[in-house]
Order: structure tokens, then C-alpha cells, then sequence
């Protein structure tokens, strides 16, 4: 993998006798990029062909206290960028970083189940399924607790926002107006403990909880599951609710259950079989969305063919069913 680097010299203030601090910093860039072609059952599609691309930056420093400074930014399919983060690294304490894009928070468990490739609701059908974000999908602080202050094994994660409506403002910017329902701040905390208490090597249990002040009842969403695997097998299964989303009069809320199964066969061929179901809670009748996918994955070196057969019913929660057949040819670089 190629990279890009940049090494940043000390510098000298003052007289020759006084001299700063020196800090090495740099910055590497990777990337990758995936063509596709996606063909859908009771669609029209037009052209089937597509095409991903990805830059991510990494800057990496030192402060005088011994503090790692990170920044991220990845720019993704011709936006000006997809995410950025700024990390800090504080020993005995944790990872502080300042996010923007999601991934953070409760955002982390949207859909934890094994695949050989994407989530069975990520394959090109336009399943449009809605998972839980808390407030880590939005402009936000988390901090990932050092592992000198938890058990062996365990991952903690406490995410705050402000405001999480979703923006990802310039500095000095600010976003106004833009989600009304959302009147105060949001917080999310998630655990992630591999192998809890030494008990069962393999298994990994995770679990999360968010809360958003909104017009009237807050919003709340959570999650819990698990994952187990055993050599090249990985089997695991996960629940997520929502209540009270504020995106329609007639909608109180979203339950999934998720499960997966995924077994590398060599180091270059895996296979997967996941579903995912979201039950939307309404005034009138429920709808069941659901989404199940098999996939395929062959890796040679910096590059990998990928394969989905997937099937989705009652799309965007309305009475659509699909099945779509996608094919991908990923490189890195």
C-alpha cells in the first residue's frame, strides 16, 4: 500500500540558544475504489454500472505531554469530503476524538452481524431500512475509555453532542434551524467486551443506549447482541429499537433483529448468509421490512471480487419486493 508522507522539521525561535521542542509529525494517504454492476428485479435501473472511489488522510503528532494528535479525512465518490475526525490520544485515559460523519457512539452497532462483504440491506435493492445512529451519527465528542481503567477485554465508549441534528458544520459555522424536533443535546454510551471474564474465547458481547431531547418524549434508541467465532466461523445475532423517531405523525417507532453467519474457507474465499429485519411501529398497521442477502468473497492481494444475491420485502416499509443480483471488483492502493 502506497503512501504519502510528510515530515514536518523543528523549528528554532528566538536567539540559536533557544531552541523548540521538536515534533515529528506526518501524513499518509491510501485509498481504493470499486466498480459495480447491479442488476435489480422489478426495477428499471438503466445502466447497472458504478463506481466507488476513496481517499482517507491520515495525520499523525505528538504534543510535549506525550498526547497523540490525530486527524482523519476521508473523501469518498467525488464529495468535498465523506468524513473527518480529530483524535486525541491521552495516555491513562483513552482516545478523546471530535467527530464528524458518524461511526462514533451508538452508531457503532447499527449492524455488527459477520459478512463477506456489506449488510444485507447495503446491496444495491434499495431496501432503504432504517437502523439506529444515536447521537455518535451526528456532529459529535466521544471519549473511548483507556483500557488501564476497564477489564480485560472491555471497550467503552461515551459519545455527547450538543445538538445532534445531523450537521457537520465548517468552523465557525453553525446549524441553525435545521431539525426543530431536536430542542437539546444527545449522548450515547456503547460496551463491547470480548471474551467477558475470561469465560468463553471467542464470543464478544456488545450493547448500547442513546437518548436525544426532542418536542415532547425524548428519543431513545438502544441495541445489545452478540458474535462468536470459532475458527473460520462467525456466527452472531443482534436487536436494535427506536422510539419516538420524529419523522412522521403516524411512525412511534422501529424494532430490528439481525442475524448472520460468516466462514473464511482459505485466506482468499469466504461466504456469508445474513438477514435483517425492521418492524416500523405505526398508528395504523405495522409494516415488516425485511432484508437477507448471500454473499461471496475472493482476495488476491490488493484485490477482491465480491458477489451478493439479495432479496428485500416491503422496501422503503412500503409493499415493494425485490431481488437484485451485485457484482464488485474492489482494489487498494
Amino acid at each position: 500500500m502506497n503512501k504519502l508522507t510528510k515530515i514536518g522539521a523543528s523549528a528554532l525561535c528566538g536567539s540559536l540558544a533557544a531552541v523548540s521542542a521538536a515534533h515529528a509529525g506526518s501524513m499518509a494517504v491510501t485509498g481504493g475504489a470499486t466498480a459495480t454492476y447491479t442488476q435489480v428485479e422489478g426495477k428499471v435501473t438503466g445502466n447497472p454500472l458504478g463506481m466507488a472511489s476513496a481517499l482517507t488522510f491520515k495525520g499523525t503528532g505528538e504534543l510535549d505531554s506525550g498526547v497523540g494528535i490525530t486527524l482523519t479525512v476521508a473523501h469518498n465518490d467525488k464529495n468535498a469530503y465523506s468524513t473527518s475526525a480529530i483524535a486525541a490520544d491521552v495516555p491513562g485515559l483513552g482516545v478523546f476524538t471530535f467527530d464528524q460523519g458518524g461511526g462514533t457512539g451508538l452508531d457503532r452497532i447499527d449492524d455488527m452481524m459477520p459478512t463477506a462483504w456489506e449488510e444485507s440491506y447495503d446491496t444495491g435493492t434499495g431496501a432503504n431500512l432504517r437502523s439506529v445512529a444515536g447521537a455518535g451519527g451526528s456532529t459529535d465528542i466521544e471519549w473511548a475509555l483507556s483500557g488501564d481503567l476497564l477489564p480485560e477485554g472491555l471497550a467503552t465508549y461515551i459519545s455527547w453532542s450538543p445538538h445532534p441534528d445531523g450537521s457537520t458544520n465548517n468552523d465557525k459555522g453553525y446549524s441553525g434551524d435545521t431539525s426543530p424536533n431536536v430542542i437539546g443535546h444527545g449522548w450515547d454510551i456503547v460496551l463491547d467486551y470480548a471474551n467477558p471474564l475470561g469465560m468463553v474465547e471467542g464470543l464478544t458481547l456488545f450493547g448500547g443506549y442513546s437518548l436525544i431531547e426532542t418536542v415532547g418524549s425524548d428519543h431513545k434508541q438502544s441495541g445489545w447482541g452478540a458474535k462468536y467465532a470459532v475458527g473460520g466461523l462467525t456466527v452472531g445475532y443482534q436487536e436494535t429499537s427506536e422510539e419516538n423517531p420524529k419523522d412522521g405523525s403516524n411512525v412511534n417507532g422501529y424494532d430490528n433483529q439481525a442475524y448472520g453467519v460468516s466462514f473464511n474457507i482459505n485466506d482468499n474465499l469466504s461466504v456469508s448468509y445474513g438477514a435483517h429485519k425492521s418492524t416500523q411501529d405505526n398508528v395504523g398497521a405495522d409494516v415488516d421490512l425485511e432484508t437477507k442477502s448471500a454473499q461471496i468473497a475472493y482476495t488476491l492481494g490488493g484485490a477482491a471480487i465480491k458477489i451478493a444475491e439479495s432479496d428485500v420485502e416491503n422496501a422503503t416499509y412500503g409493499t415493494s419486493d425485490y431481488n437484485g443480483t451485485l457484482i464488485g471488483v474492489t482494489l487498494a492502493f
